[in-house]
């Protein structure tokens, strides 16, 4: 039976039980489902031949043996089978094969097999995503056929793409534009197509990446004077009255109109690297606090909040989950070959910090999986919603990735090719992701040049940017994207003066990490050039 007859036909309260009934789990029962579904993957896994090549020998026959013997494993212990989209190594056969950058510039992209269960698995999650993103209590189910949903999300076989094509099997929705033609349309060119159907029909609910949404929101006026707005054929009568009502307040409070004076919201469904950074404007924009999701290409759709808006779930049936604890990630990032410990979801503790790993159930490929993401647990328990599972806030990529607003794959490879390729005279850098006054994320970069380099020319930090933006933005398109759909340049440099990274090796017995070092890090590296410059006035 589609989602759609449920709604007609069942009671709310089993529907609710049949998609978000996961929130009343106590962690044992919890832990139950996911042991029960960890079982079922090993033997499918153990019988495949990608299982049988990465456990080399290894007797694997429960959780706990796979745990202790099977190493965490990364994408490029699957790449060779993976890329060749060898159907006949996997654990299930693959419905549709979904794609992702794998390191920016650097390799190919990565591409990750959906089994039919798992993408069944998919639908439940994003029906129950969409059920908690427009109710305001437990039990509640508020979703209704033939809702206007902003088309905000990358086409097929980017993982969100998989969103619509969900949907649609379950429940009609229109989305605006339709699917078929947003995904043949530019970025700008969308966005003005689904406003001006909004302005028509009205918009209900919104899912995009973050960042994407915050541009699309941010440019609301713009749009809207683009595409006709203010004119009375591109308005419905009820919309044509919001309108004349909001012009007059904006310029009364000195302000551009926003969504919210137009549209009323059922939901805004958000997902992405630095979702943190845009929840609030996003929310003064339309009227109601944006719901966070997590989905990614390897681990399909774990995670979301519920109407509190206090952390994230991760759903049982989805991943077996492991998290490896920070002090653990750090030690595996300084010496490659430490194996760091992980522990379950029953021994998280509230306000640590975790990487997550990830075993994807219902006949998955990825085992012991290192996704690359950080969480911190935010709870073991929740009065606001009645929840006694663990819930978490997601922190951002590993410290040896820069993922600037969910588009870049910044890593210590990539900028070392990126240096290369320019030509440039730099002996030292360091780079390290923060945030503006405003909370917008930037990559800043501490750059020390070569001697010879500022004999007798003036290299300044102007120059630099746009020179190594340039070689950014062609050896990553992602990077490119940042400018051509965000209309944001991240990179920020900073010019620092020479022998300053060599004073901070000798300060501290060995040289600055390249790529997040610890802000103490920076303030040590920056003492380190007030070093150098007492040496120099001295002379």
């Amino acid at each position: 039976m589609r989602f759609e007859d449920k709604l007609k036909l069942k009671k709310q309260e089993q529907i609710w039980q049949e998609y978000c009934g996961f929130l009343d789990l106590s962690i044992d029962e919890y832990m139950e489902i996911q042991n029960r579904l960890m079982n079922e993957q090993l033997t499918l896994w153990r019988k495949s031949p990608l299982g049988k090549k990465l456990s080399d020998g290894l007797e694997i026959e429960t959780i706990d043996d796979f745990r202790k013997n099977f190493p965490l494993t990364t994408y490029e212990d699957y790449a060779d089978v993976l890329l060749q989209k060898r159907d006949d190594m996997l654990p299930a056969e693959p419905v549709i094969w979904i794609h992702t950058t794998w390191e920016g510039g650097m390799h190919p992209i990565k591409v990750a097999p959906y089994s039919k269960n798992m993408l069944e698995a998919y639908k439940q999650n994003i029906l129950a995503c969409m059920i908690l993103g427009v109710t305001e209590e437990r039990g509640k189910v508020n979703v209704k056929a033939g809702g206007n949903f902003l088309y905000g999300l990358v086409a097929l076989p980017y993982a969100t793409g998989l969103f619509p094509r969900a949907l649609a099997d379950e429940i009609h929705v229109n989305f605006l534009p339709p699917v078929k033609e947003a995904e043949k349309m530019p970025f700008s060119e969308r966005n003005k197509k689904g406003f001006k159907m909004g302005l028509k029909g009205g918009i209900d609910y919104f899912f995009g990446m973050s960042s994407v949404a915050y541009f699309v929101s941010k440019s609301f006026s713009k749009l809207m004077e683009s595409s006709g707005g203010g004119s009375r054929s591109a308005l419905s009568p009820k919309v044509a009255v919001k309108y004349l009502k909001a012009k007059k307040k904006s310029r009364k409070e000195g302000r551009s109109i926003l969504p919210k004076d137009l549209f009323d919201l059922k939901g805004i469904m958000i997902s992405g690297t630095d979702s943190s950074c845009y929840k609030d404007e996003l929310e003064e924009m339309w009227g109601i606090r944006p719901m966070e999701l997590f989905a990614g290409t390897e681990p399909t759709c774990i995670g979301t909040e519920t109407w509190t808006r206090d952390g994230m779930y991760f759903f049982p049936d989805a991943c077996f989950y492991e998290f490896i604890p920070e002090s653990e990630m750090l030690r595996s990032m300084e010496d490659e070959s430490y194996q760091p410990s992980t522990c379950l979801m029953n021994e998280v503790v509230k306000g640590e910090k975790y990487e997550i790993v990830i075993s994807v159930l219902k006949g998955g490929a990825f085992m012991r999986y290192r996704v690359g993401d950080v969480y911190r647990c935010a709870g073991l328990e929740n009065h606001k919603d009645g929840t006694r599972i663990p819930r978490f806030n997601y922190v951002d990529r590993v410290p040896d990735i820069i993922d600037v607003a969910g588009f870049t794959r910044i890593t210590k490879n990539s900028v070392q090719h990126v240096i290369e390729l320019s030509g440039l005279e730099i002996k030292d850098w360091t780079v390290i992701k923060e945030y503006t006054e405003n909370n917008k994320p930037v990559m800043k970069m501490y750059v020390e040049m070569k001697p010879e380099c500022l004999a007798g020319s003036a290299v300044s930090s102007r120059i630099l940017k746009e020179h190594l933006s340039i070689y950014f933005k062609y050896m990553d398109h992602d990077y490119e994207d940042l400018k051509k759909i965000l209309g944001m340049d991240p990179l920020e440099i900073v010019i620092v003066k020479c022998g300053t990274f060599e004073q901070f090796k000798k300060n501290h017995g060995r040289e600055i990490r390249r790529i997040n070092p610890a802000s103490h890090q920076i303030r040590e590296l920056l003492n380190a050039q007030d070093q150098v410059f007492a040496g120099v006035r001295a002379l």
